[in-house]
């Protein structure tokens, strides 16, 4: 039967699947929606499974704020082309704005969630189909908090989500930390909360460092102590420098604007290499 452009218009618009996709799939289906629809659909399928083994490193990178809770996302690809198109940084908004709406758990909780029809990983599958490209949905992030902020860099590569202890935070006082944090990458709020894991690899580096440098045995200990101690004050948020005033810590800022002021947790992710 003869397709009409029409009806190529039609379901390239809910699909978003090219104009020659949607042709060849309604030729395929004898004009039925339903079975076009499917088809293109197992195409993503298809896609899925042979591009397994390639690399998805580029992608974008969203977060965003509904009352008291906040979230963030990542969807990889594999070009900077696929990551800049319009559809796919829209189908990245649409996988948070269903964060927002239904506040998931984990991500194995958001790929179950629907949009629209579509589960949230057939959604990602589907526009592997359309792009030819594979594609992951491998980061999700939440935070419930009384006051919560998100920051997306320009570019849509780094993102980061910021709680509260108490409402009504300054609006200008939270972006502050959250820029802080993208753009300083601390690894805990404090000394602290820093992970024994992270403590032992620093002091072993601090080891070495000065062994190769040929300090005494028994300054070894003391000098590595020294490190562990700078590593935190440039690597645990409250302790790290104001990058907009480096005269003082992020912990002294907040306390200029609120003695009570504090953050509770933090996430940030970047495709960016570091």
């Amino acid at each position: 039967m003869a397709i009409s452009m029409a009806d190529i218009q039609h379901l390239r618009k809910m699909t978003g699947a090219g104009m020659m996709d949607c042709k060849n799939a309604l030729t395929e289906a004898n004009g039925d929606f339903d079975k076009a629809i499917e088809i293109i659909r197992k195409k993503g399928q298809a896609f899925a499974a042979k591009r397994e083994d390639r690399d998805a490193t580029e992608g974008c990178v969203l977060a965003g704020i509904s009352g008291d809770f906040a979230a963030l996302v990542a969807v990889n690809c594999e070009t900077d082309f696929v990551a800049m198109n319009g559809d796919f940084v829209g189908m990245t908004k649409s996988i948070l704005d269903a964060a927002l709406v239904n506040k998931p758990a984990d991500l194995d909780a958001l790929k179950t969630i629907k949009v629209g029809d579509r589960s949230v990983a057939e959604l990602v599958t589907d526009r592997m189909g359309v792009t030819g490209e594979k594609m992951e949905l491998n980061v999700y992030g939440q935070i419930t908090a009384p006051t919560v902020v998100a920051y997306i860099h320009p570019g849509n590569k780094l993102a980061a989500i910021v709680g509260f202890n108490k409402p009504g935070v300054d609006i200008q006082v939270a972006k502050d930390v959250a820029m802080q944090i993208a753009a300083m990458n601390p690894v805990a709020l404090l000394a602290e909360h820093v992970s024994e894991e992270i403590k032992e690899r620093e002091l072993n580096i601090a080891r070495e460092k000065a062994r190769e440098a040929g300090k005494p045995e028994d300054l070894i200990e003391r000098i590595a102590a020294g490190a562990l101690a700078k590593f935190y004050k440039e690597f645990t948020l409250l302790q790290q420098e104001f990058i907009k005033n480096p005269k003082q810590t992020v912990a002294q800022y907040l306390a200029e604007h609120d003695k009570e002021l504090a953050v509770t947790e933090f996430k940030r992710f970047t495709l960016n290499a570091e």
